[in-house]
């Protein structure tokens, strides 16, 4: 598996590059960071992008997406409550970042549950509202996709459109129950597991 990551120097927003080895399909997660450090990575690994998966619909992660698909033609998945954030500018909150004004559909939305094949990886959707409706995390193996539902330390805003206290709340007691080995890989900042998050995080020290 591979797994690289491009930060974006304005808003500190992570963009991952997941990869299987075996197949040299990839998928890049929250394409919010410099185009051509991401298609930097691509070509270095020899991959052919074949999704563009968003953990959730906010500007600052999904700003590259246009052109990426316009590159590659890669489908893009989301949740399917996250619908109506991707094709407003004011709820993606891309009228009010930096960055380029985005409103697009996504190719395919997803469920709790649902599986994203990716070569020879499986790709596990887990439904974590409260950021906004449709947040989601991937969860491959005993790696896991957090956008901004979980971070080092924190987690989300739930002021914007779309955000919940108690829902996000929720999606951590979901996210608690992995492995305390896992590895989360968030939307913003380092990358932390989950057994240590349970230990120092304050908001899920609360579930």
């Amino acid at each position: 598996m591979i797994i690289e990551k491009v930060v974006d120097r304005f808003m500190d927003e992570n963009t991952y590059i997941l990869g299987d080895e075996k197949t040299k399909k990839c998928a890049v997660i929250d394409p919010g960071g410099s185009i051509i450090d991401i298609f930097n990575i691509i070509k270095q690994h020899g991959l052919t992008v074949e999704y563009i998966i968003l953990t959730h619909g906010h500007g600052d992660h999904i700003c590259r997406v246009p052109e990426i698909k316009s590159k590659t033609n890669a489908k893009i998945v989301a949740h399917v409550n996250e619908e109506e954030v991707l094709i407003d500018r004011n709820k993606n909150l891309s009228a009010q970042l930096p960055g380029p004004l985005v409103e697009f559909e996504a190719d395919e939305y997803v469920q709790e549950g649902d599986v994203i094949e990716l070569g020879s990886l499986k790709l596990k959707v887990i439904h974590t509202p409260g950021h906004t409706k449709g947040g989601m995390c991937i969860k491959v193996g005993e790696h896991i996709f957090t956008g901004d539902t979980l971070f080092a330390g924190s987690i989300g805003r739930t002021d914007f459109y779309g955000g919940d206290y108690k829902q996000i709340m929720k999606s951590l007691r979901k996210l608690a129950k992995y492995d305390d080995n896992a590895v989360i890989y968030p939307g913003h900042g380092p990358t932390s597991t989950i057994g240590v998050e349970k230990r120092m995080n304050p908001y899920m020290q609360q579930i």
